[in-house]
This record gives C-alpha cells, structure tokens and sequence, in this order.
C-alpha cells in the first residue's frame, strides 16, 4: 500500500471519527424548539422595528410562546387583528389594545419658522442636531433631514417639500415608534389614534419663554395656560413653558384648540366645523284698525 493511499484511508478515518464526535455533541445540547414559534412568526409582519419592545419578529414570538397571557403585548405593525390570530394559536384570550399613531409635534414650516441660516452639512438629523441649535430661530424644532423617513419600513413619513416637516400617513403608519426614536428632538410622538384617524394635539416643543418661542415660531405654544383651563378632563398639563395633551384622557372637544392664542393645538382629520348662523326673526307688522278691533 502507497503512502497516497494510506493518507487518504487514516483523512477518511479521521473524517469519520469527528462526524460522530460533533453528531454525538449535537444531540447531547441540542435544544428542542416549540413548533408554535415558526406559526406565530409567520403571522407577524416581518417589520422587525423593534416596536413591540423586543429584538425582532422572531423574538416577539418567542415570547408570546412563553407568556402565561398575551395582556400587554401587542405587534404595533399588525395591530389587533394578529394578535387574535396569535391567541388562537396559543389557545389564550387575545387583549385589545387601542391603536397608536406617531404624530409630528412640531409646526415650524417655512412659513411659521423663518430660516435664518443654510445648514450645508451631512444630511442627518443626528449629525445636525450635535453641531448647532439648527437653520432656525428655534433650538427645539424639527431639523427636516429626514432620519426619521429613512427608519420608516412601512413607507408611512415623507418629508413634504414645501413646509420642509414630515407628514405621517396615518393609514400606512402602524405605531412602532422607529421614527420617534430616530428623532433626536423628540418631536414624534406615539399617540392614541383616534376615530377615523382624528387627533388633539400641542404641535410645539419649544420650552422657551413666551414672548422667545414665539419670536422664533409664529405657532409656537406661549405656555399662557389658556388651554389648561378650558378643558374640562385634566387632559391639559404645563410644563417647562409648554402645553401637552394627553391622549388617554382628550375627549377630542376640541374647546383648547379654540382657545390658544397662537394656533400651537392642531386637531386633524376632523371635519369643518358646522357655522351657525342665528335664525332669522320675521319683521313686525303693524295691525290694520279691523285686526285691532278684534
């Protein structure tokens, strides 16, 4: 027997030997997976945005898998609907959860804000925000580069390019929160959606002073309490000179928005309001001498 061929017979050997040794460690450690997990991932949307508060689909799966209840869970992407599905497959009572919906707290257009220099940097509100207060009067409002479009997987913000501020489109918007944690401002807000999509809220994050915030912003909130005090469900608190609304406890009146001075509360999709005029009163008539008589 050649050498070539006793090399090739103990490679083989050895090849043989480790196979066993790796496929007898395999099934020593291997790990038993709940079939449950690749049906309930499945279901998901496969956004992976983090927005249910775990590190993907695939997690989130694995922890409804674990859960005793679904309460408190929710795929904000997917919404009621998976969950029902997810709890028929788990065999537990699905919980609803009201929907959410990020909202743009800032008014500051182009129009409202002036600009009173050009930003020629990266193109990141990240990068913007660590070098200066920004183009504007305003150290608290929206920068406009558009991070918060670029970690949008569901299409749902784009930046419109006359106000320069980003729109939420709130029938592709599933409330995950990506775009709110991408904003470095904390402009965007994971709000309660409301019916047919409709909203109350202060569009202004501007902790100034009054008569500073509104120098800077023609629409910025002046902190004058007027809103507070007309609403009757202690859905209004001020803070650092600024107004926000709670959208767990706004009965959606919209008295506030009525009220404040600088147009600061947006209430969306709402439709017009009814204008009533006073009824017309008919114009007396002076009685002839018979009617007088009678």
């Amino acid at each position: 027997m050649n050498i070539i061929t006793l090399s090739i017979i103990t490679l083989a050997v050895i090849g043989a030997i480790a196979a066993l040794i790796l496929y007898a460690i395999a099934q020593r450690f291997k790990v038993e997976e709940d079939p449950r997990i690749d049906q309930v991932e499945s279901l998901l949307p496969g956004a992976n945005c983090g927005g249910c508060g775990k590190a993907g689909c695939r997690n989130f799966a694995e922890s409804c898998i674990k859960a005793t209840s679904l309460e408190g869970m929710l795929c904000p992407v997917g919404g009621n609907a998976v969950m029902k599905q997810i709890a028929g497959i788990l065999g537990m009572e699905a919980v609803e959860a009201a929907p959410r919906v990020a909202v743009v707290r800032c008014n500051g257009s182009c129009d409202n804000r002036p600009r009173t220099n050009i930003y020629e940097g990266a193109s990141s509100c990240a990068i913007a925000h660590t070098l200066y207060a920004g183009n504007t009067g305003c150290a608290y409002g929206c920068l406009g580069c558009g991070d918060c479009v670029s970690v949008c997987s569901l299409g749902a913000i784009t930046i419109d390019p006359k106000t320069q501020l980003p729109v939420v489109d709130i029938d592709k918007c599933g409330g995950c929160g990506a775009c709110a944690r991408a904003c470095p401002r904390n402009i965007i807000e994971v709000r309660k959606k409301g019916v047919k999509g409709r909203g109350v809220y202060v569009a202004c994050m501007n902790k100034e002073k009054g008569g500073v915030a509104r120098k800077a912003c023609n629409t910025a909130c002046i902190g004058c309490s007027k809103c507070a005090k007309e609403c009757s469900f202690d859905a209004i608190t001020i803070s650092n000179n600024l107004s926000y609304i709670d959208s767990d406890k706004c009965k959606m009146c919209r008295k506030c928005v009525d009220v404040c001075p600088t147009g600061a509360i947006l209430a969306v999709n709402f439709p017009p309001k009814k204008v009533t005029t006073p009824a017309a009163t008919e114009p007396a008539t002076t009685p002839t001498p018979e009617e007088s008589n009678k």
